[in-house]
């Protein structure tokens, strides 16, 4: 099998990762990975940090096309790990340049306008392969496959520190960007049957996991491509972010009574300079979907929580594992074969077992992280 030639764009918490699993993955599928960044300090900390990875890395600014076009000749495949608003970018370079395109992105506007780059493309558009939407609409599917009827599909995921410590009941274990967008714009869903787009941080809700209490409500673009490939099947249709009570009350403060939502730059310094960073933290995936089966209304739920882990011979953020894993065991399936080589791609297309027997994708099936499977 020959070796792959991958971009990688983003060598930040989650970009770092996703070029090392590759590069030291075992076995006849193999890569030559390249991380591209603006920053040159964060290429050269990337490359402290995988002494024993064979990552290239490349200077590079998404802003200049010429040069984000060169970066792409002759590439198996882009992975964008960048900020949300920079994805359509890549995106736009990866059509011209004809190489399959992967990205992490749960930014709504950002996927549908790759999916308009995927029409008639002669490579494959695979967005929205993390965490949440990826993974979550991996599960989703597979458990709403099982019904002979749906009634509703309820998805809750959140990454929270194992620790909490501060008002919030928060650290900061993802793109500061991309939680505040997802906070602020609108969130689809399916209520009564019918698509409707619901306000963030709304429709609050606990439960309890294992004994501890939470609280979840609604923000952007978890679903994925969902709400359309489900439509009309289901009755209810939603997904919302986990926390520990009194997260969402705060940020409702700082975003709508102190009008934050309109100064996103401001409320990202505050964040990024109160909250730490932490590496001890635990994500949750839970999912059910209730429906008919052989005449009666039954429910199954798929609950994991997945803890910090050594992944690429050092030490990983739960968040960063799944999302890393997640984009990486779909890249994987690209190259075997086992998804479609060309257009528009959706998550849900794919089989859970066939993730969950990937390399990566077996993060998420490691008995001793699992609950009630």
């Amino acid at each position: 099998m020959p070796t792959h030639s991958i971009l990688v764009i983003g060598g930040g918490k989650i970009g770092s990762v996703v070029a090392a699993l590759p590069a030291q993955a075992t076995g006849p599928l193999r890569y030559r990975v390249t991380v591209a960044d603006r920053s040159a300090e964060s290429l050269a900390e990337l490359k402290r940090e995988t002494p024993n990875a064979d990552i290239d890395t490349l200077v590079l600014d998404v802003h200049d096309p010429a040069a984000l076009r060169a970066a792409l000749h002759g590439r198996y495949a882009v992975l964008s790990a960048a900020p949300y608003h920079l994805t359509v970018k890549v995106a736009e370079a990866a059509r011209a340049a004809g190489v399959h395109y992967l990205d992490l992105t749960e930014d709504v506007a950002s996927t549908r306008r790759i999916r308009e780059l995927a029409e008639g493309a002669t490579s494959a558009f695979i967005p929205q392969c993390g965490l949440a939407p990826g993974f979550i609409s991996i599960v989703a599917a597979d458990l709403a496959s099982r019904f002979d009827r749906l009634d509703s599909v309820r998805m809750r995921v959140g990454a929270l520190p194992a620790y909490p410590s501060n008002a919030l009941n928060y650290n900061l274990t993802w793109s500061t960007e991309g939680v505040i967008n997802e906070y602020c714009e609108p969130c689809e869903a399916i209520v009564d049957g019918r698509l409707t787009s619901v306000p963030a941080l709304e429709e609050r809700e606990e439960f309890s996991l294992d004994g501890v209490l939470y609280e979840a409500f609604n923000t952007s673009g978890g679903l994925g491509t969902l709400c359309e490939s489900l439509a009309g099947r289901v009755r209810t249709l939603n997904y919302r972010t986990i926390r520990y009570p009194g997260h969402a009350a705060i940020m409702k403060a700082l975003l709508h009574d102190l009008r934050l939502k309109d100064r996103r730059e401001v409320l990202k310094d505050i964040l990024e300079n109160a909250l730490p960073a932490t590496l001890q933290d635990v994500v949750i995936v839970f999912v059910t979907v209730s429906g008919l089966r052989d005449g009666h209304l039954q429910q199954e739920t798929y609950a994991r929580k997945i803890y910090s882990q050594v992944l690429g011979g050092r030490l990983r953020s739960a968040i960063q594992v799944t999302t890393a894993s997640s984009l990486c065991a779909m890249l994987d399936l690209l190259a075997e074969g086992r998804l479609p080589q060309q257009g528009f791609v959706r998550q849900e297309d794919l089989r859970l077992d066939d993730f969950l027997a990937n390399r990566h994708g077996r993060v998420y099936a490691t008995e001793a992280m699992a609950r009630a499977a």
